[in-house]
């Protein structure tokens, strides 16, 4: 079938139930970890779509969290074309629709081979490794040193002080939105924040499933970095968690994170050999 023949279009609501389909049971299919789901995205753009006579082949979503920066939310496609056709048809148009925004960072977390390959021949460059590591109730968990800071359930007015210790802690493609923030909170089986005083020093999202529990997100006011804050999160996230009788925990990191990395180790997490390679795209740069 020729690219002439295909029409590629922005989708819409009434697309919904289709695009659920295509998740569903596509033969290629890439979700970015998101607090967001893919078809929540609906709405926004770039979010494009391959069709034929009403019949939908492939999909590519990738609109903007925060002004510079965006994450390939979705690709999926389905048997009836080529991935690498529906790929570059699909990436074509959402380059063209990125590059009138200006400057913009897109941002991959391949899970799969296949999609390394598809983002490599477009210029995407492997940046860094999400690394995961395991924490279990039956490691020792050194306690946290005696210190002035408090941790306290997170309540939503804390939320624009987090949404700043973010963005400071953060490199730019890791930046959250409020709006992400805010879902974050509304999802988290645990939610808490570091007290100086009246003042939040530092923050983390928690989840959990019948798998076990996981450390989602934690960040630390960059000026109170260094004195062991990070550390009385983690302990707190951990201590709660082995009262609820979770026994395994995870955590993702970057592979060259020097920090987190010595944070979790001292936690008592071990890496589990199980990474995930990122991939930057930039425009006008």
């Amino acid at each position: 079938m020729n690219e002439i023949d295909y029409n590629i279009r922005t989708a819409m609501p009434s697309d919904r139930s289709r695009l659920a389909n295509l998740i569903h049971f596509g033969a290629y299919i890439h979700q970015h970890l998101d607090w967001k789901a893919p078809l929540d995205w609906i709405g926004s753009k770039p979010y494009l779509l391959v069709e034929k006579e009403g019949d939908l082949f492939a999909t590519l979503a990738c609109p903007p969290d925060l002004p510079e920066i965006t994450w390939i939310r979705l690709f999926a496609a389905n048997s009836l074309i080529n991935v690498g056709q529906a790929w570059k048809l699909l990436w074509n148009a959402t380059n063209e629709e990125l590059s009138q925004i200006g400057k913009i960072q897109v941002a991959a977390i391949s899970l799969q081979s296949w999609f390394n390959e598809l983002l490599e021949e477009s210029e995407f460059e492997h940046s860094d490794d999400v690394i995961v590591l395991m924490w279990d109730s039956t490691t020792s968990l050194p306690k946290p040193d005696p210190s002035s800071i408090t941790i306290r359930p997170m309540i939503p007015e804390d939320l624009e002080t987090i949404e700043i210790i973010d963005h400071e802690a953060f490199g730019t493609i890791w930046k959250n939105s409020l709006e992400s923030l805010e879902l974050a909170f509304q999802q988290a089986s645990l939610a808490s924040v570091a007290e100086r005083g009246d003042e939040v020093v530092g923050y983390q999202y928690s989840t959990s499933s019948t798998m076990g529990g996981h450390l989602a997100r934690l960040a630390v006011k960059t000026s109170m970095q260094g004195k062991g804050i990070g550390y009385l999160l983690v302990h707190q996230v951990l201590s709660q968690f082995n009262k609820q009788g979770v026994r395994q925990v995870t955590v993702n990191t970057q592979e060259k994170n020097v920090a987190s990395l010595g944070l979790y180790s001292k936690a008592g997490f071990s890496v589990t050999g199980e990474s995930y390679r990122v991939y930057q795209h930039n425009f006008n740069q």
